[in-house]
C-alpha cells in the first residue's frame, strides 16, 4: 500500500494453493496491490483508500499516513489468519475474518476522514471502501473446509476452542468473557444516554458474535483464538468504549481508563 507522503507500496505475503495463480487483482495503494499468494484457500484484497482521498491538509498528513499504513497492516494480519486457519462453519471466512476486518477498516477510514475534516471538507463515503473480498484459489468458494495441513488442529482435537458462550449459548471447550463496562461508568448525562445505551448493547452483541465464531471454528495455528477471535473482538470493543467515553465527555468529564476493559479472555 502506498501511503500519502511517499511511503513505498507494500505487498502482502503468502502463497495460494499449489498451482493456483491470483489473476486480475487490481493495483491498490493501501495494501491491495501486487498481493502475493497464501498457503491456503485464497487471498484477501481490499479497495484502495489512498487514491480516493482529496487533498490532505498538512496538519492532517501524519495522522492520515499512520492510518493508511494501519490499513495495510490489517490486510496483512487478515491474510495471516486465513493462512493459519482450518475453517469451521459454512460462513467462517465471512464471520471470523472478513467481518472483523471490515469493522477495523471502518474505524480506520473514519479516523482518516475526521483528521482531514478538522481543517478541510470532510470526505464522505469512505465507509464504502471498508468491505474486502476473498479471491479463492483456483476459483473455489470463499467458504468451506480447507485441506488439512501438517500441524493444524483437527475437529474435536485437543485444545480446539469450539466453546460455549455466556452470551451465545455455545457448547464445547470454552466461553469468551469480557469485563463489564456499564458498572465502570460515571453518571451518564441525559444527552448521552441514548448513545451510551446503544454502544453498551453493541458490546453485548460483539461478545455473542465472538462466541458464535468460537463455536463454528476449528483452529489452525497455536495462536488462532487470540489472533482470529479475541484480537478482533478487543479492537471492536475498544472502538465502542471510545464512543461511550466521547459521548459522556461532550457534556461532562470524559471517563478515562475504560480502554483497559476492551480485552476479553477465553475461559475453558
Amino acid at each position: 500500500m502506498a501511503v500519502i507522503g511517499g511511503a513505498a507500496a507494500a505487498v502482502l505475503s503468502g502463497a495460494l494453493i499449489a498451482g493456483s495463480a491470483l489473476a486480475g487483482t487490481p493495483a491498490g495503494n493501501d495494501g491491495s496491490a501486487g498481493v502475493r499468494t497464501l498457503a491456503g484457500p485464497g487471498t484477501i484484497t481490499c479497495p484502495d483508500v489512498a487514491s480516493k482521498l482529496p487533498a490532505i491538509p498538512a496538519s492532517a498528513r501524519a495522522e492520515v499516513d499512520r492510518n493508511l499504513a494501519l490499513l495495510q497492516t490489517q490486510i496483512k494480519e487478515a491474510n495471516t489468519r486465513l493462512a493459519d486457519t482450518v475453517e469451521g462453519g459454512p460462513n467462517f471466512v465471512d464471520n471470523a475474518i472478513l467481518g472483523p476486518l471490515k469493522d477495523k477498516r471502518v474505524a480506520t477510514v473514519n479516523r482518516i476522514a475526521t483528521a482531514i475534516g478538522r481543517t478541510a471538507a470532510k470526505p464522505a463515503g469512505l465507509d464504502a471502501l471498508a468491505p474486502c473480498t476473498l479471491n479463492a484459489g483456483g476459483g473455489g468458494a470463499s467458504t468451506g473446509a480447507a485441506p488439512s495441513a501438517p500441524g493444524t488442529r483437527q475437529p474435536g482435537g485437543g485444545g480446539t476452542a469450539a466453546g460455549g458462550g455466556a452470551a451465545g449459548g455455545n457448547t464445547g471447550a470454552g466461553t469468551i468473557t469480557c469485563p463489564d463496562v456499564a458498572s465502570k461508568l460515571p453518571a451518564i448525562p441525559a444527552s448521552a444516554r441514548a448513545e451510551v445505551d446503544r454502544n453498551l448493547a453493541l458490546l453485548q452483541t460483539q461478545i455473542k458474535e465472538a462466541n458464535t465464531r468460537l463455536a463454528d471454528t476449528v483452529e489452525g495455528g497455536p495462536n488462532f483464538v487470540d489472533n482470529a477471535i479475541l484480537g478482533p473482538l478487543k479492537d471492536k470493543r475498544a472502538s465502542a468504549i471510545d464512543r461511550i467515553a466521547i459521548a459522556i465527555g461532550r457534556t461532562s468529564a470524559k471517563p478515562t481508563g475504560l480502554g483497559s476493559l476492551a480485552a476479553c479472555t477465553l475461559t475453558r
